[in-house]
């Protein structure tokens, strides 16, 4: 069958070089094949996989202006050498066979080879010589061939090379890569590599470079090496700027296999070939060179829409050209003999979300991931009976019986309801990993989880009327829950210890609750470090189930189970534990609505059991205690008996003068008589105190064997510990002595004074851990007295666990207390510790004690003090507000400190202050109202003690009594000798007890005295009460007056409002208020820093910060 086209199609569609060069390809073609018009064969090159070229005769033989239709992968891309190649090969003709056939028909054989590389070489080296600019000595050099394939730019790079014989050839294509650009080759002009840049920079892998034709054809011809190729391959001409040239479409009849059809051409000026992509529209003249600016009668973009339409059948003309003429009237008409094309009846529109799940395996850079899950929505617009996604914009639509019809779609409102998708979160994603042909764009989330959209999102969109299909396999269906099971079991590795199981059911199984409370606790901080009352009730908590999807709790139901067991998780998936001593917990579990137990009841009758053993009760004091207890004592003693009988340990925070030591020794006698005391009782205490416990056992419990560790020689009685029932020694010394100490077992480990040890990491604390005892209690009158870690330390030394790590206490109840005032939290902390702490007041246990009174004596700062005052609160402002700057309240606290206590020590005296301004200030106004008063209240008769936390102060406030001749007794850390200034002013030998804070706060009994004078104040109102409470206890028979001398406006006031909020926080926790107090911050830290009322206003320099540059 002879082939479609011949020797003269040949030579419009490839130039005499190309043909020259397809000779060389004819044995390197293979798997030549016909797909009906569309001939296919692979070409050899020089790259490892072959060429494929793919030529479509029928368009190519049936087009009026005679081009060739085709492609070929080679970086070409069209009208190449083995196009050229295939083609001859059809043809059936090579040099060969024209030597085997002396019957050919020279008159319509081919040009022979050795005729078409002579006229390629000669038209080559003429070509060169035109590029090579003047003075160029390079033998090699670049063009650039412009041409024109299916209305695109195309632009291929040559590289020439001048041959010894002054030839030049340019048959080799220049292949960009990025090497080029990192080293050119120095024929390479700038310009040249502009452009060069551009293609590279647009280059497609499947062709040559497409790229935006009017700013590249400018920087080709600015480059000089630009050549217009024209359409039927006879020659070239350099590419020169031309004018602006206008342009027509229209339709033309093509020849098919369906005969002559319409088809869109484009007419330009001159018979100029036109580009039409991109932003403009250009020409290429080939046979002038010229090239340049395109108008067009529509926008470019239509133009293109316009000329990628197909010839038209004759049941397509109507339909077509009605549709041409909606889009553009300036569009080219298209006569057709049919009726107009009926409206679609439709009743409105509703837009529909699908979600969907995918699982994908992508592909990059020629390594494969392992496949994953992606989860992604695709919309459609229903209209009646037919569905429309958004990139289809097709106004088209069949019904029932094949007839076509326009739908009158609603762009406008489409578009709006798009908008609706992006106040969802989710947004179209132009690059998805997955392809879903016929759905329009796929659509994504971003920075926001399918959870929250389902939980969220979803409700909101179908309340404005979408309608949503979700497919089972959708990954992140969301369940709600609301009811928890619970469930207990003894723990056989750790006795005392409850394996607790948090469980949910979801669709018929049982799912582990604890993981999923840990991710919410880790992953949203309100759960933990705010107050729980600002979540609101109603919102939808989400959380993920493996294997489930999500799971939807109301807050309102989930906060009392946070509340409850939120400080057992820690921050991994370990088991949730809780002490068998924890009652209160064990009982809210049992009341807790929310939370239901499951099994066979064994949680519930094991709970029952734990809550039910033997009766808090008061107790008979044994028979040996020289003593009358008082009832509120014999509740004491019972309560200590009951911490015995189950194991558990406590802290007796009974006020002070209220005989914690008296009923701690009836305790230890009790143990002795009953035969549990087989080991001793240790007791710590501070070195203060170690005479006064062995008075008081001598004194109350004769029949203990009391051994005090203490002095020099205390080494050679550590073998005889076995032997007594009371051991004593000082916290000073336990941690020196604690291998000695921890050599032996011991039956109870009671601290004194605990609050001594308030810090778990000191030396002290780290030693006493080390101790084995069955028992443990603690002592004292301020179990908090600054911050809740303080009762972390005691119960976590008493009931290792209880109130789990100090990381976790912090997280989960102090933080929220302190810091966001969380009440919630403050009162269920109250009852989770009130089983193991035993507090009693003055005033609710012992009626017969005498009225006491507090007075606060305002003294106003006045002359030298005041000034001096005001410059040094605007020095230490400039210095603490830098170091909170650079560092942050937490991490200055050492600056704070000291500039606090600069003021503190002006408002007493300012001598105190080791500055020379400070000692030549004269007068000092607290110590002039204290001068006043002490001798009118000695001719009253008043017996006085007075503190201060400054043992200078005390000095020099018995230099001023000794200028007026009023005697008096000193007590500090210094003093050797405790006893005698004791035992002067008890037999009213003077009348004036000083007594600084630290060294008589506790362990004294002075009821002696009737008044108490605070010359300055301290941060913790329990040591103030403390040392109050030296006078002001049982013993006592005079009514009894507390002074607070405060500087009005100063520090010290604010101080005073910083101890109420400390005592509110203690009675909170202690007394089961459950109220929460804030934590010291930087607005309290602003008003301890304020200028004195009335003061002149002074401003702290500002360091100027050197200009930038």
């Amino acid at each position: 069958m002879p082939a479609p086209f011949d020797q003269d199609d040949l030579f419009r569609w490839f130039d005499p070089k190309t043909l020259a060069r397809a000779g060389g390809c004819l044995e390197r073609v293979g798997n030549l094949r016909a797909d009906g018009d569309v001939l296919h064969a692979d070409v050899r090159g020089t790259a490892r996989r072959p060429y494929h070229v793919a030529i479509n005769l029928a368009a190519s033989t049936g087009s009026a202006r005679g081009r060739l239709h085709g492609s070929c992968s080679c970086p070409v891309g069209s009208a190449c050498k083995h196009m050229a190649a295939v083609m001859l090969l059809v043809l059936g003709i090579s040099e060969r066979e024209g030597e085997r056939s002396s019957t050919t028909d020279t008159r319509t054989s081919p040009p022979r080879t050795e005729l078409l590389d002579h006229l390629s070489q000669w038209h080559a080296q003429q070509a060169m010589r035109s590029a090579r600019p003047g003075g160029r000595s390079s033998t090699r050099g670049i063009v650039f061939e412009l041409s024109v394939l299916d209305f695109k730019l195309m632009v291929v790079a040559y590289r020439t090379q001048q041959q010894k014989d002054g030839t030049v050839s340019d048959d080799k294509a220049l292949p960009i890569t990025p090497e080029l650009f990192l080293e050119p080759p120095g024929y390479l002009s700038q310009q040249d590599i502009a452009v060069l840049c551009q293609l590279w920079l647009r280059h497609d892998a499947h062709g040559p470079g497409r790229i935006e034709a009017g700013p590249l054809l400018e920087m080709i011809v600015a480059s000089g090496h630009g050549w217009v190729r024209a359409p039927n391959g006879s020659g070239r001409q350099p590419a020169r700027l031309g004018p602006l040239r206008q342009a027509r479409l229209e339709w033309t009849q093509v020849d098919g296999p369906l005969g002559r059809l319409p088809a869109p051409a484009l007419q330009v000026d001159g018979g100029a070939d036109g580009v039409v992509e991109g932003r403009s529209a250009c020409y290429l003249d080939a046979d002038s060179g010229e090239v340049g600016l395109l108008g067009l009668p529509v926008p470019i973009e239509d133009a293109a829409a316009f000329l990628a339409l197909p010839p038209l059948l004759p049941s397509e003309r109507a339909l077509t050209g009605q549709m041409l003429q909606q889009l553009d009237p300036a569009l080219p008409r298209l006569q057709a003999s049919e009726a107009p094309l009926p409206v679609a009846a439709v009743d409105g529109m509703v837009p529909h979300l699908m979600l969907h799940t995918e699982y994908v395996r992508p592909a990059w850079m020629g390594r494969r991931e392992s496949a994953h899950v992606i989860e992604f929505a695709t919309v459609a617009f229903e209209y009646g009976d037919h569905f429309k996604h958004l990139e289809d914009d097709s106004r088209f639509v069949r019904d029932a019986d094949g007839a076509i019809s326009l739908l009158p779609r609603d762009t406008a409102k489409e578009a709006r309801r798009e908008t609706e998708l992006l106040a969802s979160h989710l947004h179209r994603n132009p690059h998805p990993e997955v392809s879903v042909a016929g759905v329009g764009p796929i659509f994504q989330l971003r920075s926001y989880d399918w959870g929250s959209f389902m939980l969220h999102q979803l409700p909101r969109l179908q309340a404005l009327g979408w309608a949503i299909t979700v497919p089972d396999d959708f990954r992140h269906q969301v369940t709600a829950v609301e009811t928890f099971l619970w469930d207990v079991q003894p723990d056989s590795q750790a006795p005392g210890w409850l394996d607790l199981a948090l469980d949910i059911e979801v669709d018929g199984r049982t799912l582990p609750l604890a993981p999923m409370l840990q991710q919410l606790l880790a992953s949203d901080p309100r759960w933990t470090r705010g107050p729980l009352d600002a979540i609101p009730d109603d919102e939808r908590i989400l959380v993920a189930a493996p294997g489930v999807g999500a799971l939807s709790f109301q807050a309102g139901r989930l906060k009392p189970v946070i509340t409850l067991l939120g400080d057992l998780f820690g921050p991994r998936d370990e088991r949730l534990r809780v002490s068998a001593r924890d009652s209160g917990r064990l009982q809210a579990l049992q009341e807790h609505g929310r939370l239901q137990p499951h099994g066979q009841g064994d949680a519930h009758a094991l709970v029952q059991r734990l809550l039910h053993g033997p009766a808090l009760a008061p107790a008979a004091a044994p028979v040996g205690l020289a003593a009358n207890l008082r009832p509120y004592q014999r509740d004491g003693l019972g309560w200590l008996q009951y911490l015995r009988q189950h194991d558990l340990g406590g802290v007796l925070a009974d006020d002070m003068g209220l005989g914690k030591t008296l009923q701690t020794l009836a305790h230890v006698l009790l143990e002795k008589e009953q035969g549990r005391l087989d080991r001793p009782a240790l007791v710590v205490m501070p070195t203060s105190l170690l005479h006064n416990w062995q008075d008081e056992a001598a004194r109350f419990t004769p029949g203990l064997r009391v051994l005090a560790l203490h002095g020099a020689g205390r080494e050679a009685l550590f073998a005889q510990i076995p032997q007594h029932d009371l051991v004593l020694t000082t916290y000073p010394l336990v941690w020196r002595d604690a291998a000695a100490l921890q050599a032996h077992a011991y039956h109870l480990l009671i601290l004194d004074e605990a609050q001594q040890v308030k810090n778990a990491k000191a030396r002290a604390a780290i030693a006493l851990r080390g101790l084995q005892s069955r028992h443990r209690l603690c002592l004292t009158g301020t179990p908090l007295e600054n911050h809740l870690g303080e009762l972390w330390t005691h119960l976590d030394f008493l009931l290792p666990g209880l109130l789990g790590s100090e990381k976790v206490f912090n997280q989960h109840w102090r933080h929220p207390i302190e810091r966001g005032g969380d009440s919630q939290r403050a009162q269920l902390l109250a009852q989770r510790v009130r089983p193991f702490i035993l507090r009693r007041r003055k005033d609710q246990v012992v009626t017969e004690l005498p009225p006491k009174t507090t007075i606060t004596r305002h003294v106003l700062l006045e002359g030298g003090q005041r000034d001096l005052y005001e410059t040094v609160r605007v020095a230490m402002e400039e210095k603490v507000r830098e170091a909170v700057a650079s560092n942050g309240l937490a991490k200055s606290h050492i600056v704070v400190l000291d500039a606090l206590l600069k003021l503190r020590q002006v408002c007493c005296d300012p001598r105190l202050l080791p500055d020379d301004t400070a000692v030549r200030t004269q007068g000092s106004a607290k110590l002039e109202l204290l001068l006043s008063l002490l001798p009118e209240m000695v001719e009253e008769g008043r017996r006085i003690l007075l503190f201060s936390q400054f043992t200078s102060m005390l000095s020099l406030i018995g230099q001023a009594l000794d200028g007026i001749g009023l005697p008096y007794v000193t007590l500090t850390g210094d003093t050797r000798d405790r006893a005698t200034p004791v035992r002067r002013f008890m037999q009213g030998e003077v009348p004036v007890f000083l007594i600084s804070l630290k060294a008589g706060g506790v362990g004294l009994n002075l009821t002696a005295a009737d008044t108490v004078i605070h010359f300055d104040p301290w941060w913790n109102p329990a040591a103030e009460n403390q040392a109050s409470d030296r006078a002001y206890r049982i013993g006592q028979d005079k009514p009894v007056f507390v002074y607070k001398l405060i500087a009005t406006g100063s520090i010290e006031e604010r101080i005073a409002e910083l101890q109420q909020r400390k005592a509110a926080l203690a009675d909170s926790i202690l007394d089961n208020t459950g109220s929460a107090a804030g934590a010291f911050s930087e607005d309290d830290l602003q008003a301890l820093l304020a200028s004195l009322p009335g003061a002149p206003a002074k401003k702290a320099a500002r360091r100027r910060r050197p200009a930038a540059g």
